[in-house]
């Protein structure tokens, strides 16, 4: 690991002028993800920013009806939450699904949005990788590369890495919005839609926060009600990436939402999908996953994804 310079956050602000005025400045929180790259030399961040002292760790009621969640609230806190299980239990599902007991201790909120890929090309530093090294090309792309575990929509000839939050595919069927703090002081509010960045040409540009831009809350919307689930499948029984996870919402009259994870470089939900739920599975997944390029190695995802979801709709 190499030498940093460290520092504790006491506003909000603050933080996150002090990220922008410091070139090669991150924030850290939990740690789970950073850390472990920083030992790998794959982020090599000069300075950190330790936000754990904002007090951004609680869930407070909304005016009409939500939770506004705190950047710092740990994933363990959040799924025990009893209004998240009674109202949102699509969340504690998901997360649930991920990673072991003790990272969900640690791992925040906001640092679980910000997580970076698992693709194996991004952790290897004598491969190519366009999100870790802009411009040296994409690994999984190459002859006789692994992609059994990538991306089959939303992804370019640049990467096809996928985004590996479970929690993340659960808040984006809720809609949730995403609360930050500019370096200028000024606060923005950002759909979850559109906080995820698809790679294009410049995979290594994940998120729609600017520079020296922190997390500050997520909000969820009122609760939609219905039956809720997550599925996730995955090579072995936990402490794995999805391969496909489904976040479902079903309505007794049929309708309802679906997000898709382990597919795209985002939680991947098409609202329009939504209208084929009373039509089956092979109808949504049709719809959700049209324009798919899968390679050789993981079309099976497509037809994962469709009995996965064919399944949940039995149970429901």
């Amino acid at each position: 690991m190499r030498q940093f310079s460290y520092e504790k956050a006491s506003d909000p602000g603050a933080a996150a002028a002090r990220a922008a005025e410091v070139q090669g400045a991150k924030f850290i929180a939990g740690g789970t993800n950073l850390l472990d790259l920083m030992k790998l030399e794959i982020e090599t961040p000069v300075h950190l920013i330790d936000v754990n002292g904002l007090g951004l760790d609680t869930i407070s009621e909304t005016e009409d009806g939500g939770l506004r969640i705190g950047t710092l609230v740990t994933n363990t806190v959040l799924s025990a939450d009893a209004r998240i299980r009674r109202d949102y239990p699509v969340l504690t599902r998901a997360i649930a699904a991920g990673a072991s007991g003790q990272l969900r201790n640690k791992a925040t909120t906001g640092g679980n949005l910000l997580q970076r890929t698992r693709c194996p090309y991004f952790y290897d530093t004598a491969m190519p990788c366009n999100k870790r090294a802009p411009g040296t090309g994409c690994g999984a792309l190459t002859e006789g590369a692994f992609s059994r575990q990538l991306g089959v929509i939303g992804t370019s000839e640049a990467c096809i890495a996928t985004h590996p939050s479970d929690m993340a595919v659960a808040m984006r069927v809720l809609d949730a919005v995403i609360e930050t703090v500019t370096p200028t002081g000024m606060t923005r509010q950002i759909p979850l839609e559109e906080f995820h960045q698809l790679p294009g040409d410049t995979p290594d540009q994940e998120t729609a926060l600017l520079p020296g831009e922190l997390i500050t809350h997520v909000t969820l919307p009122a609760p939609v009600g219905g039956r809720q689930s997550y599925h996730k499948v995955r090579d072995r029984a936990s402490y794995a990436f999805a391969l496909v996870s489904v976040a479902l919402i079903r309505q007794a009259d049929g309708t309802g939402r679906i997000a898709l994870g382990g597919v795209a470089p985002k939680p991947w939900r098409r609202t329009e999908a939504d209208a084929e739920l009373p039509n089956g599975a092979r109808a949504v997944i049709a719809r959700l996953l049209d324009g798919a390029t899968p390679t050789e190695e993981n079309a099976f995802k497509i037809t994962l994804a469709e009995r996965t979801l064919a399944a949940m709709l039995k149970e429901a």
